[in-house]
């Protein structure tokens, strides 16, 4: 039975990726933050499965994670743990270095100080944010793992520097280590304050009549988004092949905020009739001439990267990897989800749930 440790188990790959491994019959370990509230929501549903185990670790307590490494001796590590917002990013440059970039370092170094580095393969979760600029020349041409990269938050600084002290430790070490170069994927178990959700979400609740609009940024801006449950399987096929390589995974369609406002709306029988230009512009409701879209300024980021597109033509062929869900399937799916978990709030909301407050310890 092979043993896998994944490091970021609060967050949306770490339930997918642990799904997929324990349906594989791998031992799956994890390393969770400490923190005072309970934020396993994504993966409580795994506590029951005899092959999971969660440890205590921080991304910036070395020895900790160096003895975790060489107790469990893993045959494969999946680093998903990173400060992952952009926007927060800018607030934060320091803490999201720390975490995103030098944290890679340190379980590196667990692989190499536990001497490892010969049975331990290496995933490094990288990002689409390494690549800012897009040849505009070339508008159709997507970016494949030789494009030059020209970060433009903090947060694609970071993972700049982790995805080349990967290729170093490979080097120089002889490690099976490998960057997967994922675009943005979704899912209904996404964080709240990323753009997709933050959509479905605001779009569940207008349905039912507990809000009334939605702010957001740049609706022109272009992304990639697929279902994260295809890019977890990409991830665990590139420490299955003969010799470490990295990886773009992407789908090879882009997309602006503005379509997936449009397709969320559509999932409740709405549809978004637009008015206006850049940050006048405002969606409403083409049948009553609601309000439902509006742009704040205040979301705009210091840099941004406008547009964004993939060539994941590497991984078609080598990994024979292609993606199962269409981004039409993924919307429907993330906005039935949080109509569903909006009503199971109304629901306890309406039978006592204030009152159960009140006996919180």
């Amino acid at each position: 039975m092979k043993i896998a440790l994944i490091a970021g188990i609060t967050g949306q790959d770490w339930a997918y990726l642990a799904e997929l491994l324990l349906e594989k019959w791998y031992r799956v370990h994890g390393i969770k933050r400490r923190a005072s509230s309970f934020n396993t929501e994504r993966i409580d549903h795994l506590f029951e499965k005899q092959h999971f185990h969660l440890h205590y670790g921080d991304l910036t307590d070395s020895a900790n994670l160096i003895k975790i490494v060489s107790d469990i001796k893993p045959d494969e590590i999946y680093n998903l743990a990173a400060q992952s917002h952009v926007a927060v990013s800018f607030d934060m440059p320091e803490y999201t270095a720390n975490t995103d970039g030098i944290w890679t370092l340190r379980l590196l170094e667990a692989i190499r100080i536990a001497g490892l580095e010969k049975k331990t393969r290496f995933y490094q979760a990288s990002t689409s944010e390494l690549f800012g600029w897009l040849d505009y020349n070339r508008p159709e041409a997507g970016y494949t793992e030789q494009s030059p990269m020209h970060p433009r938050s903090p947060y694609g600084c970071a993972k700049l520097y982790a995805m080349w002290i990967v290729r170093n430790y490979k080097e120089s070490y002889g490690m099976y280590a490998c960057n997967g170069i994922l675009f943005n994927h979704e899912s209904p178990v996404r964080g709240e304050t990323f753009v997709t959700r933050k959509i479905t979400m605001a779009v569940a609740k207008i349905s039912l009549g507990l809000q009334d609009t939605i702010q957001l940024w740049n609706l022109d801006a272009k992304r990639d988004w697929w279902h994260a449950k295809d890019y977890v399987i990409a991830m665990w096929m590139m420490l299955q092949q003969d010799a470490p390589e990295d990886f773009v995974i992407s789908t090879g369609e882009s997309n602006s905020v503005r379509d997936f406002v449009n397709w969320s709306f559509e999932e409740v029988w709405i549809q978004v009739e637009w008015k206006g230009i850049w940050v006048d512009e405002k969606g409403y409701n083409k049948e009553n001439g609601k309000l439902l879209v509006e742009v704040n300024p205040r979301y705009f980021r210091p840099a941004e990267v406008e547009f964004l597109l993939w060539d994941s033509t590497k991984a078609r062929k080598q990994l024979w990897w292609k993606p199962n869900y269409s981004v039409r399937k993924m919307c429907s799916e993330m906005v039935s989800w949080d109509i569903e978990k909006f009503k199971k709030q109304e629901i306890l909301k309406k039978h006592g749930y204030e009152i159960l407050e009140q006996y919180e310890i």
